[in-house]
């Protein structure tokens, strides 16, 4: 492990990271329920340009297809919707292969644009002014200036930089084509340190107890499993780590509404409890036919979410369980739902 830069103010979280979430106000054939709504994450089909995103009404069953395209006279979202967040009262959207985050208001009206991306993948408010942003090609996180959505700087780190959690004024970045997740520095906007996980780290997700969780993909061709590790975010040390079978491709790690259990696929929807030493013996939801794509929990009330990409041309089939993994509903949404985006 590098030696760790000096951070300032051990615990604190920025007070500005803390999200309002949108008041929807789109214009529905069918009244809104009061429910939470659900956003979902269409990648489309590489390299078509039929990026979506999908809303969704619980409490009516409403769903909503290609809301920007609706709210933008039928402007396209571009190629490979990859991330949503809600950040200063706006939706971020971020477009991959188009190289843009398109910024939009509660309504998905387009509001801004950055530019100067090279292959972004996911954006995390740092403070109320900056956000970095992960990216498969540029060699570097880009630094984004929320209060003018420019494009202002970046942070050399080589290989493809994927997804990002902040804590104790540090950002955890997790990297596809390196061996380590790298620890940025928010003050100085420099890599502070790095932990080793092996290669093909993508997800990483906060526990309760502020305990960073990292699912790392191995090597199969070279006989490197997969693996799922603890680190402590406070010392950036390795805890544990849990080692999967050779033939397991595990991914799309997230957590429920208390961080106490953890979520991912791998044949089916896997369960874990963050106490837990040993990964479970069979999913709690089994694939059987279905191609699970994207995976997230609803924190209002703790519904799994599963996509189901099919061939990957048509549009995904959504499937909602509970959190003992019975099957509550089911809709369409676009073509290749990565992930979702809850009020």
């Amino acid at each position: 492990m590098k030696k760790q830069i000096l951070l300032f103010l051990p615990y604190l979280f920025f007070s500005a990271c803390v999200k309002d979430k949108p008041a929807t106000s789109l214009q529905t054939a069918v009244p809104l329920s009061v429910s939470k709504k659900v956003y979902t994450i269409n990648e489309g089909a590489f390299p078509s340009g039929n990026a979506s995103i999908s809303f969704y009404d619980p409490g009516t069953g409403q769903v909503i297809q290609d809301i920007y395209a609706t709210e933008n006279n039928n402007a396209a979202v571009g190629d490979v919707a990859q991330d949503l967040a809600w950040i200063n009262n706006s939706f971020y959207l971020v477009v991959n292969n188009s190289g843009k985050i398109l910024v939009c208001d509660n309504q998905f009206k387009k509001t801004a644009q950055i530019n100067n991306l090279s292959s972004p993948r996911y954006i995390l408010q740092i403070t109320n002014e900056k956000a970095y942003v992960s990216d498969y090609n540029a060699n570097a996180l880009s630094i984004v200036d929320l209060s003018n959505n420019l494009k202002t700087g970046s942070i050399p780190c080589a290989g493809w930089t994927e997804k990002m959690i902040l804590i104790y004024n540090k950002v955890f970045v997790t990297n596809v084509r390196k061996n380590y997740v790298y620890v940025i520095n928010t003050i100085s906007d420099a890599i502070a340190d790095s932990i080793y996980v092996g290669l093909n780290s993508q997800d990483i997700v906060l526990d309760k107890q502020d305990q960073i969780w990292v699912l790392s993909g191995g090597d199969q061709p070279n006989s490197v499993p997969a693996k799922l590790w603890r680190i402590n975010s406070l010392t950036n040390q390795v805890k544990s780590s849990l080692a999967f079978g050779a033939s397991d491709a595990p991914g799309n790690l997230c957590l429920n509404k208390t961080k106490d259990t953890l979520y991912y696929l791998n044949n089916g929807v896997c369960r874990l409890s963050i106490t837990d030493t040993h990964l479970p013996a069979a999913p709690l939801v089994a694939a059987g036919s279905k191609n699970f794509y994207g995976l997230d929990i609803n924190p209002n009330d703790y519904s799994i979410y599963a996509a189901d990409a099919l061939d990957y041309d048509q549009r995904a089939n959504i499937y909602i369980y509970d959190a003992m993994g019975n099957q509550k509903s089911v809709f369409k949404a676009g073509i290749n739902t990565n992930g979702f985006y809850f009020e």
